[in-house]
């Protein structure tokens, strides 16, 4: 079996394909690898009739790390068609529903990409952060977007700007989780939440969140396009050089000169 689907698995039952991130000894941090697994599942998601809602979840004690930082600097995205956008384009476009199941770290865009879901369900030691910044980088998934829309501008700001992580009762009390349980009980939640969808019917479904989506999906995409560009450009940078160099050689960054 080759790399990628060891390390995303998706299978469906029921009408509802789950997607789990399976490389819990690497902190499920996602490889391009793995991006073009997770598009490519969307991808038969959408297109399949049997596939009537899609969730996407972890392991109760990692949900992800974020990228997998070393074959992020061997692969960076490489333009709009690469397989981190591939995947972002395709969450934010998706037009069933999506559920997630979120348990310990989800950073970076194991958090952006929540919020292009349609429920989210937290285990009690969820953490979400958003660090870009503390890489020298700037927000992707169109989360300066949204964010501030969700969060409102000063609590965006805590998390955009200082990356520290907040936990599951905060996400609970903004709206980006819809429930908080205990983490062995998030995925059964997630699966049973998505079995009652699946019984609904699909037509009502799709046409309901393509109206809920419907004024802001352009925006939406154009702000993955901008946030994209200049992720890619800062990327080679003197800041992002140095986080990422101190992350490799595991000691703390110095911006004073950058």
């Amino acid at each position: 079996m080759s790399e990628p689907f060891k390390d995303i698995l998706s299978h469906t039952e029921a009408g509802v394909m789950t997607i789990t991130l399976n490389r819990v000894d690497k902190k499920n941090s996602l490889t391009a690898a793995m991006y073009a697994a997770m598009a490519d599942a969307l991808e038969v998601a959408q297109a399949d009739a049997a596939v009537r809602v899609v969730v996407i979840q972890g392991h109760e004690t990692i949900f992800s790390a974020g990228n997998d930082i070393g074959d992020f600097l061997n692969k960076p995205p490489a333009g709009m068609d690469s397989p981190v956008f591939r995947f972002l384009r395709g969450i934010a476009a998706f037009p069933k529903p999506l559920l997630a199941s979120v348990c310990g770290p989800a950073v970076g865009v194991g958090t952006t990409m929540l919020f292009h879901c349609d429920l989210v369900y937290a285990g009690d030691n969820a953490a979400f952060s958003m660090p870009f910044v503390n890489l020298g980088l700037c927000p992707e998934a169109a989360s300066s977007l949204l964010v501030p829309q969700m969060l409102g501008y000063h609590r965006a700001a805590e998390a955009l700007l200082l990356g520290e992580p907040f936990m599951a009762e905060a996400a609970l009390e903004v709206g980006l989780a819809n429930r908080v349980v205990p983490p062995m009980e998030a995925n059964g939640v997630a699966q049973s939440v998505a079995r009652k969808l699946a019984a609904k019917p699909i037509s009502s479904l799709v046409e309901t969140k393509r109206l809920m989506k419907k004024g802001q999906q352009q925006t939406v995409l154009r702000q993955m396009d901008e946030e994209g560009a200049s992720f890619g450009r800062m990327l080679g940078e003197p800041a992002a050089r140095e986080a990422f160099g101190a992350f490799m050689q595991k000691r703390r960054p110095d911006f004073s000169k950058v």
